[in-house]
């Protein structure tokens, strides 16, 4: 059973560095632009942050605008040795990391992860494209931090750390993405965002992924209704997520990349729906953890 834990977005004050600790914690849950006001207090508007932590190891994941509280928070930790892994490259999921405060410090390891470029394009060029005028004031040297730009290609198996791994596999987006399931200790933890499913055809590739895993965090954009609407632009459905999660044998599924336009009301009714349509399946907020 998952146990959950909704907090503010402070440190865990819990036994943090034990060996065995595994969790999920959300920085960012949004979708495509970030968004505030009264209407999106309760689930949050920050786009796509997670962080996963493995005993005394983080790993994150996508570099949206909720990463600027959780680098605040390392910052305030002292020297890190982080492994940041990117879906992909869409600003929404990167727009983060010119923020993010232990890039700047020379104390600090960072290895930046992707596997949805193709050449001419890698990481780093990608990412010295979007810090370059005149669309960005500083240049991407600006960082102090000792970082790596690591390219693999979607469908690897990554040992990031040793009893860590990491499998991958191609998302269905506009210009490549990938999706990531952590194993550590005998549990798992899948992070699927932005990805367009194929009505009636469930994606082989995110089932092999997600087959048994105790979380599985995935793309729900949009509802069943809007759907068609909204063909072509690389998102999918709470209700789809359901229905993969249930052919892989996933005992947690959250709802995550919540549209900018779905506020906590609709949202509200979003977690009544799933819930009633696959028990224990949650809607995914800012600074909710996740314990396998």
């Amino acid at each position: 059973m998952v146990r959950k834990v909704t907090k503010t977005n402070t440190a865990e004050p819990q036994a943090q560095d034990a060996a065995d600790a595994f969790f999920v914690r959300f920085w960012g849950v949004r979708g495509s632009i970030a968004c505030s006001g009264r209407d999106t207090i309760e689930y949050g508007g920050n786009t796509a942050s997670v962080e996963v932590r493995c005993g005394a190891r983080r790993l994150l994941f996508d570099c949206g605008t909720g990463a600027r509280y959780l680098g605040n928070l390392l910052a305030a930790e002292g020297a890190q040795d982080l492994d940041l892994f990117l879906s992909h490259t869409h600003f929404d999921h990167v727009c983060g990391l010119p923020f993010f405060m232990p890039l700047f410090d020379a104390r600090n390891r960072v290895r930046l992860f992707a596997g949805h470029l193709e050449p001419p394009w890698t990481l780093k060029k990608a990412l010295t494209e979007m810090m370059m005028a005149p669309l960005f004031p500083v240049p991407l040297g600006i960082f102090a931090a000792k970082i790596e730009f690591i390219d693999f290609r979607a469908g690897d198996t990554l040992t990031p750390r040793p009893g860590i791994t990491v499998r991958t596999a191609p998302l269905n987006h506009p210009n490549g993405a990938t999706g990531y399931r952590v194993d550590y200790n005998g549990k798992s933890i899948c992070y699927l965002t932005d990805t367009e499913h194929v009505p009636g055809a469930p994606d082989r590739n995110i089932l092999e992924l997600i087959e048994g895993a105790d979380i599985a965090i995935y793309d729900s954009m949009y509802t069943e209704a809007e759907f068609p609407l909204c063909r072509a632009r690389g998102h999918s459905t709470w209700e789809e997520g359901a229905k993969l999660c249930a052919l892989a044998g996933v005992k947690t599924f959250v709802v995550f990349h919540h549209n900018p336009d779905h506020d906590d009301a609709t949202l509200d009714s979003v977690a009544a729906a799933v819930a009633a349509r696959r028990p224990g399946s949650l809607v995914a907020r800012e600074g909710m953890v996740l314990r396998p």
